[in-house]
């Protein structure tokens, strides 16, 4: 399939343009920037002399007037729903930076839209693709770990902010940030139901004009499934271990981006021992040899093109194209994202945090992250 897909990118700032236009000016064998929009004028100026495309200070106008297959959805957080609707609603692809909606009422009307008028809707979940999350679920899969008890997801760090992600008009905040990324995995990770949901969130604690959430911990749970703790917080000076650490019955993994490591054992390689009755034997306490099998997995360079971020962009935008082109299956699955915002939407509820008067800086929504 040699069929170029013809784009049109609104918003390009932070995302839209470090993270959509550099890879897409790389791949031109699969899509062409035939259009951008941004209010900043030396932005759109930017993209015509990179991509030699047309530009528009509004994405309403470029969805009006550009012909395009796939709408690059790289708005600010709170313009998100509404720019997708529009496309959608004129039968255009829409690949919607994250968040896609902030509720599972606002999903269910994007993907309705899609359906209705033939068209792909697609999250960009671009940490599903991470190599060493891939990794995980294939270690999960082999069932060396055994049945899977407990999974820790910490994407947390010490760190001040005083831009617009630290405002709840815009909907921003550490869980709707960050959140997406990790929450996209707790979800693949926890199985194909809604989680009972607990949360405990704190507003911003920086003497700045910010007054949404830097820290977040969320527990996901359910019959026959792990615990899933997901901690995303500015706050934590110190590490607390790896980014992921998960226990199960025969063993466990840890470890993050640069590398994995985990041990387990074969039950017909362990003692077997017989249960003491009634009380401990000889007033001792257990003592186990376990016989442990240890593995681990590292990247040579895990800010490469292939295993760092770019590489997540790369595949994604990969599977993308084989959706729009091939007819492939979406490795985003709708249903998926839809419990991620579930999720995001719960805990919310749950947090209901003090807000500021509102600072709406911008009243044009194609100025992005």
């Amino acid at each position: 399939m040699s069929k170029k897909i013809r784009v049109g990118v609104g918003g390009l700032g932070r995302s839209g343009w470090g993270i959509h236009c550099n890879w897409l000016k790389n791949d031109l064998d699969k899509y062409e920037v035939v259009a951008a929009a941004d209010s900043f004028p030396e932005r759109c100026q930017d993209a015509k002399e990179l991509f030699n495309c047309k530009v528009y200070d509004d994405y309403r106008a470029m969805l009006e007037d550009a012909k395009i297959d796939l709408f690059v959805n790289a708005t600010p957080s709170r313009f998100h729903v509404e720019a997708s609707r529009l496309a959608l609603s004129k039968g255009i692809n829409t690949l919607s930076e994250k968040p896609s909606a902030p509720t599972v009422k606002d999903f269910d009307e994007l993907v309705e839209l899609a359906k209705k008028n033939n068209a792909t809707f697609y999250p960009f979940q671009n940490s599903r693709f991470y190599p060493f999350f891939i990794k995980i679920r294939e270690i999960i899969a082999s069932g060396v770990l055994g049945d899977i008890v407990y999974i820790r997801s910490n994407w947390s760090g010490f760190a001040r902010r005083w831009d617009w992600q630290t405002m709840q008009s815009e909907l921003a905040g550490n869980l709707r940030n960050t959140g997406p990324h990790p929450v996209d995995q707790a979800v693949v990770l926890f199985g194909e139901e809604y989680p009972e949901v607990f949360s405990k969130m704190y507003a911003n604690h920086f003497p700045f004009e910010g007054d949404a959430e830097n820290f977040c911990l969320l527990v996901l749970s359910g019959k026959n499934r792990p615990v899933v703790e997901v901690c995303i917080s500015s706050l934590q000076a110190y590490p607390q271990g790896e980014m992921y650490n998960i226990s199960g019955t025969l063993g466990g993994l840890t470890g993050g981006p640069s590398g994995l490591k985990w041990k387990y054992y074969l039950p017909e390689e362990a003692p077997n021992h017989t249960q003491w009755k009634p009380w401990s034997d000889n007033r001792g306490y257990c003592k186990d040899s376990i016989p442990w099998h240890q593995e681990s997995w590292e990247y040579a360079d895990p800010n490469s093109n292939e295993t760092g971020f770019s590489g997540m962009v790369r595949s994604l935008y990969a599977n993308l194209y084989d959706v729009l082109a091939n007819g492939a299956e979406a490795e985003i699955k709708l249903d998926q994202v839809r419990r991620q915002i579930f999720i995001m939407e719960e805990a919310h509820k749950q947090n209901p945090l003090p807000q500021k008067a509102s600072t709406d800086i911008r009243t044009n929504p194609i100025v992005q992250k």
